[in-house]
């Protein structure tokens, strides 16, 4: 059991009033948002990788403090290897409309690109579902939920120009109503790519869409790590290629785990154990809007 479990489940055992039960989980999660430490302006990524400039209405959050949302807010088996996550300014990590671009970095040296117009993106999601499903025994077996890649929620594309590769993934994790999304950006470099990975809610991609470009603007690689300074004579080039990234083949820091969750109910199930009133009111609270139209997007 986790320490946020822990806490609530005192807060369960010595509260005896529904005024108590609410105050108390306020206060609990008001002190768990007020205990993380924000930053703004222009960011060094450790090991001279490259800039982040924060991008407008997104505050930082750096690696230690990453790594304690990822794993004990949001429920992910492991939350080590980040540089980071970004996180939209009007939102709060306690809330179940959270969601934020989680930053790492794989080392796996220089991608090629040549294969980025010629891949069958619809053949690849086929053996993507594939994978995660045959996955799943394992995860199971560890305690965790078992993964169904729903589809495309929106398609890879690759600016050839800027190296950068972006698509994102519906997933639904064990049986739960609400799906979850991914959305994946690579920035290719000299010798590895920074990865972004938005983990939202599929009625947030609209959201999460609208803040693509100011977040791929946001970080640039230091002179001598960029993709031009790919050097052949001296440089290792990556196993994979384009289609390897998308296929999440590469993610070595995140290894089987590659994909994230943002499942707050691990909280919210403690949370229920400290009254039903407590429990009402803080659904009303972290009631999600209704969901914007997105036919637009594929979930297939």
């Amino acid at each position: 059991m986790n320490k946020i479990w822990a806490i609530l489940l005192c807060i369960a055992v010595t509260n005896t009033t529904i005024a108590q039960e609410i105050d108390s989980l306020q206060l609990f999660l008001d002190s768990l948002e007020s205990s993380l430490h924000f930053q703004k302006g222009e960011i060094e990524l450790k090991e001279g990788l490259g800039t982040l400039n924060t991008p407008e209405g997104f505050r930082y959050l750096d690696e230690k403090q990453a790594e304690f949302v990822i794993r004990d807010l949001w429920g992910n088996p492991q939350g080590d290897g980040t540089l980071g996550m970004i996180v939209p300014d009007n939102v709060s990590l306690m809330d179940m409309n959270a969601w934020a671009f989680i930053i790492t970095y794989d080392e796996i040296g220089y991608v090629k690109d040549d294969d980025a117009e010629d891949i069958d993106y619809d053949e690849l999601m086929t053996e993507m579902k594939t994978e995660a499903e045959a996955q799943n025994a394992q995860r199971m077996q560890l305690g965790f939920e078992p993964i169904s890649i729903v589809g495309w929620a929106a398609k890879p594309y690759y600016d050839k120009e800027k190296n950068v590769l972006h698509w994102a993934k519906e997933i639904r994790f064990g049986e739960t109503e609400e799906h979850t999304l991914n959305y994946n950006v690579r920035i290719l470099g000299r010798k590895g790519v920074l990865v972004l990975n938005a983990v939202a809610s599929m009625h947030e991609l609209a959201e999460v869409e609208q803040n693509i470009n100011p977040v791929l603007a946001s970080f640039s690689y230091a002179d001598g790590n960029k993709y031009t300074d790919f050097n052949p004579d001296m440089d290792e080039v990556a196993a994979w290629t384009v289609g390897g990234l998308v296929a999440g083949k590469v993610l070595t820091k995140m290894g089987f785990f590659a994909i994230l969750l943002k499942n707050l109910k691990l909280i919210l199930l403690a949370i229920a154990g400290v009254g039903g009133a407590a429990w009402r009111w803080f659904k009303r609270k972290t009631e999600p809007p209704v969901v914007r139209d997105i036919e637009g997007s594929s979930n297939a």
